[in-house]
């Protein structure tokens, strides 16, 4: 009888093992361009900073669910 038991208790567990161990979808990681022509001086960066508060205030947080990436043009056109 003990052995039906164990057979039965390890059949049981082997089978929900499987249902237990499903992972949870990661939180989107959402990837926001920032491009400005000039330099990054102080002005600038006061502009960038209050742009990245307001992002916060809608919860976009920088290294959790938003990655920024930012270019400086440093005054430079291309010609086409």
């Amino acid at each position: 009888m003990h052995r039906r038991q164990f057979l039965l208790k390890s059949l049981a567990g082997i089978l929900a093992a499987p249902l237990a161990a499903e992972a949870q979808p990661g939180e989107r990681i959402y990837r926001l361009g920032l491009l400005d022509y000039s330099s990054p001086d102080a002005a600038r960066q006061a502009q960038w900073d209050a742009f990245r508060q307001q992002l916060r205030i809608l919860d976009y947080i920088e290294g959790r669910n938003l990655a920024l990436e930012r270019r400086w043009g440093q005054g430079t056109t291309l010609d086409c």
